[in-house]
């Protein structure tokens, strides 16, 4: 036992903890630079511009971000510009900071939702700092995951050293991921009695066919993908301790075998305690739950509003067209969805701009809302957590 716990401290030492600080901030503020060093071209007036378009894609389509659709010549009808100084370039008005300081509110009420679910799924044995520490370093693994594997893996074991018995962290996890599957497949219908599907996708050819496809397919994914979870705590819970027992039957995974079984009695026991739970139970968790997408939801809004002139009825139509940006960030094979969230942002919100410069600007004000913190967070937090557990 003491061999371990040395083993323990000479990981988490004091230099090798700067040493994490270090590189996670490094890749934090490297994302940040490179995002705002990302060039796109603009239309230049007046004979000003630096560049021609050539589209080399042949696709007929002027494609922005794009630098091989454009070569050097002088009086062209396009320049480059940074989204840095297109940011330094934007006027703030009452209206704009009113709308930004919106998007921090509903940014900090998305996690305080999370808090709270998180405090009564464990029955309040987490109090609010322990809450804090779960669901900034859950959100610090989901940014550091590729969207399709997200932090839930590392939520188990977040849950499990603040002294949550594993099986039933893993009913938690289990269970908070069919409630946000279960709000995402409930939201798609409450959507749709305000727009219609061919708003949303409008011109199904080509590329936009396989994205409505994509949708659809996801929407009966996750709601199959609901059941099965429902199925698997509240009907059957020894179907995933059997599964944990065949999983661990391979040859690399066998000698922790009897901690896996352990685990799936610990579900069956978390699912019977579930089980007799009041109905005021799963009605506050799942408000919670209703409570955090909505405010995720509301940054993107009010983001746009902040520097677009919107109507009421285009909020619902941006709620729309958010389904099908987070179904994309999902399925994304880079961490966090960088890249995809940011190409999507655009492609998907391009009704409100014809700006495909200022589009990007506004992605990345709402991923320096929505992600780059949890990096920098994590980073300071993860070291000072892992000594004291």
């Amino acid at each position: 036992m003491e061999n371990n716990e040395n083993v323990i401290q000479s990981a988490f030492s004091s230099w090798k903890m700067g040493i994490a600080i270090f590189l996670g901030l490094g890749i934090a503020a490297w994302m940040v630079v490179s995002s705002l060093q990302e060039a796109h071209f603009v239309e230049a007036s007046g004979g000003n511009g630096t560049h021609a378009w050539v589209d080399s894609n042949k696709n007929g389509v002027i494609d922005y971000s794009l630098e091989a659709e454009f070569q050097i010549a002088q009086g062209g009808g396009f320049r480059k510009q940074q989204i840095g100084d297109l940011l330094q370039e934007i006027n703030w008005t009452s209206q704009s900071i009113f709308w930004m300081l919106m998007a921090l509110v509903f940014m900090v009420g998305r996690d305080f939702a999370y808090m709270l679910r998180i405090r009564i799924l464990t029955q309040k044995r987490l109090n609010w700092k322990a809450s804090f520490n779960v669901i900034m370093l859950w959100e610090f693994a989901s940014a550091l995951s590729p969207g399709v594997v997200g932090g839930t893996t590392v939520a188990m074991f977040i849950l499990n050293k603040e002294k949550i018995e594993l099986g039933r962290a893993t009913a938690i996890v289990v269970i908070t991921a069919m409630m946000d599957n279960l709000f995402y497949v409930l939201m798609v219908p409450f959507v749709f009695l305000f727009i219609s599907p061919s708003m949303l996708f409008p011109a199904a050819t080509g590329a936009q066919q396989g994205v409505e496809f994509a949708f659809w397919f996801a929407v009966g994914l996750f709601s199959f993908v609901c059941i099965l979870l429902f199925i698997s705590i509240f009907w059957y819970p020894q179907l995933m301790g059997r599964f944990l027992g065949f999983l661990f039957r391979l040859p690399f995974l066998k000698k922790w075998r009897h901690k896996a079984i352990a685990t799936g009695e610990e579900i069956v026991v978390t699912s019977n305690e579930l089980k007799q739970e009041t109905l005021g139970f799963w009605i506050s968790s799942f408000a919670a739950t209703m409570m955090s997408w909505i405010s995720r939801f509301l940054v993107i809004n009010c983001i746009l509003a902040a520097f677009l002139a919107l109507r009421w009825n285009d909020h619902l139509f941006i709620l729309g067209k958010q389904l099908v940006l987070w179904l994309l960030m999902r399925v994304s094979p880079t961490p966090g969805g960088s890249g995809v969230a940011e190409y999507a942002f655009g492609e998907l919100m391009a009704d409100f701009s014809k700006s495909a410069l200022l589009l990007a600007g506004l992605a990345l004000l709402w991923r320096l809302i929505s992600y780059f913190p949890y990096l920098f967070i994590g980073a300071f937090l993860l070291p000072r957590w892992l000594r004291r557990k």
